[in-house]
């Protein structure tokens, strides 16, 4: 089985204007299509940055994902964007109030990288 490259990442979120707000309005990606599933109870929309694509479900009665740090849980762990400049980042962050941890320096690559969180808690990192 050959894997070529990533074809979209899925998150799960409550709040439909607060999740699009965040990756859209503050995030900067663009919607590309919107789908209302009765059905199942969710909205779901495609949103792109580059060759990213996220897969967004809007499901207001999912469970709620455990705070972090503790406990962490099997499974993804969190989503990295590569950026050119981590405190420039941090500093636009401030300015659209996307509330951030501290700038840090990786462990392994002593790269400077922060984290993030999405409205419903998802973490996400910042990472040159």
């Amino acid at each position: 089985m050959l894997l070529d490259t990533l074809h979209h990442i899925a998150i799960i979120g409550s709040d439909y204007q607060k999740t699009k707000e965040f990756y859209v309005d503050k995030l900067g990606f663009e919607q590309l299509d919107e789908h209302i599933r009765p059905e199942k109870n969710d909205i779901l929309f495609n949103v792109r940055k580059g060759n990213m694509v996220l897969e967004i479900f809007i499901k207001p009665n999912a469970p709620k994902r455990p705070p972090m740090p503790q406990p962490e849980h099997t499974g993804l762990r969190h989503l990295a964007f590569k950026v050119a400049d981590v405190e420039k980042c941090l500093m636009e962050f401030d300015q659209l109030n996307i509330p951030h941890e501290l700038l840090r320096y990786d462990d392994f690559d002593g790269r400077k990288m922060a984290f993030f969180f999405d409205p419903d808690g998802l973490p996400l990192e910042i990472h040159e």
